[in-house]
């Protein structure tokens, strides 16, 4: 099915829509609920304000993105890298350099 040039919110429900393309397309104030979007390729996108809740992300690959005031919190970090770097040995470094604090 082709849908071009349309100005409609579509209300989708319990399909399969495997291998669709999406192009040049406004998806804001859109929810994606009980959704499968594993293998899902998201390039040249504007996702700010986006929120993602109860999400399985293991083996996500994101490069070139702009996080500033990105939040995690809540999360499983074992294996996550940044840079290379382990995310879990970053934070226990710098715990073990501020006893004192809470983290940032």
């Amino acid at each position: 099915m082709k849908i071009e040039k349309q100005r409609q919110c579509l209300d989708v429900r319990t399909s399969n829509l495997a291998g669709s393309s999406f192009d040049d397309v406004n998806l804001s104030g859109s929810r994606f609920h009980n959704v499968n979007m594993s293998g899902w390729l998201i390039d040249d996108a504007n996702i700010s304000g986006l929120t993602i809740d109860n999400a399985n992300l293991s083996g996500a690959r994101i490069s070139n993105v702009n996080l500033m005031g990105a939040s995690i919190t809540g999360a499983m970090l074992d294996g996550l890298t940044i840079d290379g770097l382990r995310v879990t040995d970053m934070i226990a470094a710098w715990t073990a350099a501020n006893p004192q604090k809470d983290r940032p």
